[in-house]
């Protein structure tokens, strides 16, 4: 039975603001803005199920063979003490090879991680300048010298997650000094003002573009060392920010997911709210405008271009990180839910999908509708070369940044609360260990098949009764959050986007059983009226059948260069083998749809043949609707609804996650007097090419 007398329940919408004096965990100390959950030192959570499945399938997989695979991670290169210059491509990489080699106490990638771990601490100058020194004094065509400092900012988190996770003493004043160094620079080689086209190379740029990323890392020393310059340093770096390149921020997809939130991370130091609410503004409109699809990506193919605002546009596959990253953040400072929805969002309905299911390769772009990945490299998007087969070694950024996602994704299923209490921020099959009101040690196991389900069961192991809150995430899409104890149903009506709090004297078995159904709904898009099916979190796409070839190295006609996959690599295209250009009839009411539940096993859950959930539901074929002819892209969404004489037929929906040829963006198929016709590739061609011509007179 529930001990009434000795429990306290409450719903909030967001975690306790203000230290109880009892918290384990550092959290930011004045002048800096008070961060309401702060995440747990890595090694606190040992993933399980499907989660652990994919941290698996990265180490024996294009993650854990990187250094073997790939040009940039040679012994020559810059961070290993070689005499190739190092840039972002090893730090990418290893800011996530790191964490999976500690999650998973993979002993062989450890040993890999601490041989880097020691050449990067080896490094430092006199001066305090740390990594690649080619990095350091690069002078340009144009005999501008500048220091770049944009791989720094992402090889930090790989030290400081070294820090927090073995407690490594060197890490604080190795930072220190490093911080020193930027303090001491001359302002004309501190992130100056760069013409790339000049200077001969356009690595440089980046830095001015993503300058505030360095901001976490100096509030993280910050609150270790009390150093009152490293918030002059905050500055310097925020006032070297680039401004807004356009009404949208930045049509850079990977800019853009780390941009918009660099107000929020300035306002840990200034605390002033317009600054948390103007990076809300920037994603708000972002995704208004180009984020007509399901899930929280939005179509840029790299850059985000007038007119190209159909599903069919592509995410690059550094972005699922790179946005993930943010929400992470954002989520400690603000203790709102919404972060932890988005994060859901992309990484289970579109980040599977970047890769192979066995981790062999990713490709460059993700869309949400995209019934062939080809090696093409003529199709509607932003850059002409092969952008949607899979491969190891192609995509240069992608393939080394990918390693962090889940990684960190597992990281932060739990964080810590200023109260002293443990927040269950996101829903997986975990253990994590942590500490608690009084210093004392609680470990939670959770059992759960989420997202696919939404039963959770927690049960708790503690040496001696402790008293502690617990606070339970109640989902965007949930209605209904109901929670047991030991059995006991609570009477308390939770809603979305909201926490639980639950703070009572905790004991050794006690068990935590969390009930979130999952409804069915269907999504309209305002720009053209098309559909998708929803079902808790995760969105629905046609099952389509699958064909998998060889694609070959790519030749780069222009340069006359080719891209070789190594012995054992391979570039591979995905072909559809059955119909892809069905139209969605839709019934009256979503739940009419029949949902079919298969059994979760420890094998890839994210592929069509494994899916462990199916919806069946009723769809007629576009003929018209077909691949562009000359590019192979599919043809745009038309208004719906669409009428279409042929007859209806079964479809099979498939978790959007688990569909790497996908449609998830249905136009809507019906016979009503408004209906229109689908007007044909060739036929719309010509259509707008006359209204273009007409414009022009």
């Amino acid at each position: 039975m529930i001990e009434r007398l000795t429990m306290h329940l409450s719903v909030v919408d967001v975690p306790a603001q203000q230290s109880a004096g009892s918290t384990q965990y550092l959290f930011n100390r004045a002048p800096l803005r008070h961060n309401v959950m702060t995440r747990l030192p890595l090694g606190s959570i040992a993933p399980a199920g499907w989660i652990r499945r994919q941290l698996e399938l990265m180490a024996s997989g294009m993650v854990g063979q990187m250094p073997h695979i790939s040009e940039f991670l040679t012994d020559e290169n810059g961070w290993l003490g070689g005499e190739k210059e190092g840039w972002e491509e090893q730090a990418y990489w290893f800011r996530g090879f790191y964490d999976l080699a500690y999650i998973l106490q993979d002993e062989a990638l450890q040993q890999t991680a601490m041989r880097w771990i020691e050449a990067i601490l080896g490094s430092m100058q006199d001066d305090g300048y740390f990594g690649p020194p080619k990095l350091k004094d690069r002078v340009g065509d144009n005999g501008q010298v500048l220091t770049d400092f944009w791989p720094h900012m992402v090889m930090i988190d790989a030290l400081i997650h070294h820090q927090e996770a073995t407690g490594d003493a060197r890490i604080v004043p190795f930072l220190s000094r490093f911080f020193a160094y930027c303090a001491a620079l001359p302002e004309a080689q501190f992130i100056p003002v760069f013409d790339h086209a000049a200077f001969g190379d356009w690595k440089p740029d980046v830095q001015e573009i993503r300058a505030c990323d360095m901001l976490p890392h100096i509030y993280w020393l910050y609150n270790r060392t009390g150093e009152a310059r490293l918030l002059d340093v905050a500055i310097r770096f925020y006032r070297h920010q680039r401004p807004p390149n356009s009404e949208y921020l930045d049509s850079h997809i990977v800019n853009f997911t780390q941009r918009f939130a660099y107000p929020a991370f300035f306002a840990t130091q200034t605390n002033e709210p317009w600054l948390l609410d103007q990076a809300e503004y920037w994603y708000r409109q972002h995704l208004a405008s180009w984020g007509q699809q399901p899930r929280g990506i939005f179509g840029a193919d790299e850059h985000i271009r007038p007119g190209f605002v159909d599903p069919r546009q592509g995410f690059e596959t550094c972005g699922f990180g790179e946005f993930a990253k943010s929400f992470y953040y954002l989520a400690g400072l603000t203790g709102q839910a919404c972060y932890a929805d988005r994060v859901e969002d992309l990484l289970f309905n579109h980040f599977p999908a970047a890769a192979m299911p066995d981790f062999r390769g990713v490709h460059y772009l993700t869309a949400s509708n995209l019934p062939q990945l080809d090696g093409n490299g003529k199709h509607a998007y932003a850059n002409d070369y092969r952008q949607l087969s899979y491969s190891a070694t192609f995509y240069r950024c992608c393939v080394h940044n990918v390693a962090m996602t889940w990684p960190w994704y597992t990281e932060h299923l739990w964080m810590a609360a200023a109260d002293g209490g443990l927040v269950a921020l996101m829903y997986g099959a975990s253990t994590v260990t942590a500490q608690v009101a009084a210093g004392r040690q609680v470990q939670i196991m959770q059992e759960t098949d989420y997202p696919f389900r939404g039963a959770v069961t927690m049960r708790l192991a503690l040496a001696s009764p402790t008293a502690f809150p617990l606070y339970l995430r109640v989902p965007a899409w949930c209605e209904g959050f109901a929670v047991q104890i030991n059995g006991e149903t609570l009477d308390v009506a939770a809603g979305p986007q909201q926490f639980l709090r639950i703070e009572r004297e905790w004991r050794d078995g006690d068990t935590v059983e969390v009930t979130m159904p999952m409804a069915l709904s269907v999504a309209r898009w305002p720009r053209t009226g098309a559909a998708t099916v929803n079902r808790g979190p995760l969105s629905y796409s046609l099952k389509i059948g699958e064909t998998w070839r060889d694609c070959g190295s790519w030749e780069w006609i222009e340069g006359n260069m080719r891209w070789d996959a190594p012995d054992g690599w391979p570039n591979l295209e995905v072909l559809p083998t059955t119909p892809w250009n069905y139209g969605l009839c839709l019934p009256e009411d979503a739940s009419s749809f029949e949902v079919i539940e298969h059994g979760l096993t420890d094998l890839q859950p994210w592929m069509p043949e494994h899916a462990p959930i199916e919806i069946r539901a009723t769809g007629k074929r576009i003929p018209e609707w077909t691949l562009e002819p000359v590019s192979g892209t599919i043809q745009e969404l038309q208004e719906s609804p669409i009428r279409v004489d042929g007859p209806e037929e079964p479809i099979t929906l498939i978790p959007l996650g688990c569909a790497r040829l996908r449609i998830s963006c249905f136009p809507v198929v019906a016979d009503v007097p408004h209906a229109r016709t689908w007007v044909p590739a060739t036929a719309l061609a010509v259509k707008v090419a006359e209204e273009v011509k007409g414009m022009d007179m």
